[in-house]
């Protein structure tokens, strides 16, 4: 059993990029540029390694290895989009990766490319890169490759002795528990749960009991042996459920108008632990988004695009407009789920300005456009 902060602290002693490695400040598959840089890489390294893993690192700093991190990514439908775009698409995972010494909410990205052995390509176009265009590995770079195309294995012996170097131990489990119960989690209710003699899954969160059942908010999620953080949120309410062999939860988000808010069921994830010291994680979209008259929702969108503008330009904003603009991500995200098709644009084109403008607010962007992720790639 791998422990992946050890992973990423062995990938990063490498110091270098090669050809079974890559590390970025961060990712951004919300844009074509991003989308289609991210792909090109996962191609290039899927083509140069075969027959065993190559990861992305993405929270590094390029210059001198420092770990400074990047948001949390709850994105369980990546997958999807690598099958989406490439052909013979590798197996994929990202995983978020907590580190002691960064903010709440802030990890370390560690993304595993698993081949399929078999030549991976675009399948079709994306940013500058053409439909069936190749990618290989050259030194630290992916670069295109249109003749004497043959894939090899050159990294097995090199990556098996980094996981091995990586394998986790009882002190880092116990470790890894307290830490989280006591240290980071303290003021919260905390549970761990044992699964199979060997997984444990440690979570936190404010509870709160509705007919009989509890939910959690500033909900914290970890599987300890792999030092992966599963869940992280600072706004939806979450359900959670265990057996002898599993443990599931069910996210909720808040949405409505006019300050008439409900809670709908977006996504239930459930780990299921095996006796053979493997696991499985399945994630199933349960969300129905709610619909809305669209002259109420012009009138909506067309009130955020005039307090979008007002924020880029700097402009004081009414009494009034500073209690819309709270609301703004959400109503945004309405928008969208209603077929107003640039809504989803908007967030991504002014996330910087809504930054600047306000944290908390900023934070409501990221998690609307979470959900139309999740939303696009089920």
């Amino acid at each position: 059993m791998i422990n992946k902060r050890l992973l990423v602290k062995n990938l990063l002693a490498h110091n270098d990029e090669n050809s079974f490695y890559d590390k970025k400040r961060f990712i951004n598959i919300g844009e074509k540029e991003g989308k289609g840089k991210f792909l090109k890489h996962v191609c290039a390294l899927a083509n140069s390694n075969p027959k065993n893993n190559s990861f992305i690192v993405v929270g590094v700093e390029d210059e001198d290895n420092a770990i400074v991190g990047t948001d949390f990514f709850d994105d369980s439908k990546i997958q999807n989009l690598v099958n989406a775009y490439l052909g013979n698409p590798p197996l994929i995972s990202y995983e978020n990766i907590p580190f002691p010494h960064l903010p709440d909410g802030k990890v370390v990205g560690l993304v595993t490319i698993r081949s399929t052995g078999k030549l991976c390509s675009l399948r079709r176009n994306i940013w500058k890169y053409y439909g069936g265009s190749v990618f290989f590995r050259d030194g630290s770079m992916s670069m295109p490759k249109v003749f004497d195309i043959e894939i090899k294995d050159t990294n097995s012996a090199v990556v098996a002795e980094i996981e091995q170097h990586a394998s986790n131990n009882i002190e880092l489990t116990l470790n890894g528990v307290v830490d989280f119960v006591y240290n980071k989690h303290k003021d919260l209710e905390a549970h761990y749960k044992v699964f199979k003699e060997q997984f444990v899954v440690c979570w936190a969160g404010i509870t709160k009991k509705v007919e009989g059942s509890t939910y959690y908010s500033r909900v914290d999620i970890e599987l300890i042996n792999e030092q992966v953080r599963l869940f992280y949120s600072a706004l939806d309410e979450v359900e959670i459920t265990t057996d002898e062999n599993s443990f599931s939860t069910t996210e909720y988000i808040q949405l409505g108008l006019n300050g008439q808010q409900k809670y709908y069921p977006l996504e239930t994830v459930t780990i299921t632990f095996n006796d053979n010291g493997s696991y499985k994680i399945d994630s199933t979209l349960i969300f129905e988004p709610p619909q809305y008259d669209k002259k109420a929702l012009y009138h909506v969108y067309n009130t955020n695009n005039v307090l979008l503008e007002k924020i880029r330009k700097g402009l004081s904003l009414t009494a009034h407009e500073k209690k819309d603009v709270v609301n703004l991500p959400a109503t945004y995200l309405l928008c969208a789920l209603n077929g107003f098709d640039d809504a989803k644009e908007k967030l991504e084109k002014y996330r910087l300005e809504i930054k600047e403008y306000d944290r908390t607010i900023y934070e409501s962007l990221k998690e609307s456009l979470r959900v139309l992720r999740k939303v696009k790639y089920s």
